[in-house]
């Protein structure tokens, strides 16, 4: 199981990355200009970004006991991850998936060290 303050500690070591509350005042990590994940509370979870919807529907019914989405998410390639469903090391590998997604590629490149 990971901590809030765990992926806190991942997300903000990922290259340009910061926080921000999101709209319900959860936190969220962004690089500009766009978010790459954020903690929602209820139901709790972490939110993150993945490929395609068709990598979202296959992860969802592959793995359900790390995986889950509500109707609010529907049509979005965005995953629901149960906290108590991932340990440090998955949860920073789906962060850095998500970052990849979204963040600018100069940052990309800086993560991979290019």
């Amino acid at each position: 199981m990971i901590t809030v303050d765990e992926i806190r500690e991942i997300a903000r070591g990922l290259p340009g990355a910061y926080e921000q509350p999101s709209y319900g005042g959860q936190p969220s990590w962004r690089t500009k200009p766009r978010g790459f994940g954020w903690f929602r509370e209820d139901p709790e979870a972490l939110v993150v970004w993945v490929g395609s919807v068709e990598e979202k529907e296959a992860l969802l019914e592959a793995e359900p006991e790390k995986f889950f989405t509500t109707s609010h998410y529907n049509g979005r390639p965005m995953l629901l991850v149960r906290l108590d469903g991932v340990d440090r090391a998955e949860a920073a590998e789906l962060l850095e998936e998500s970052f990849r997604l979204r963040a600018p590629a100069r940052l990309v490149a800086e993560l991979d060290g290019k």
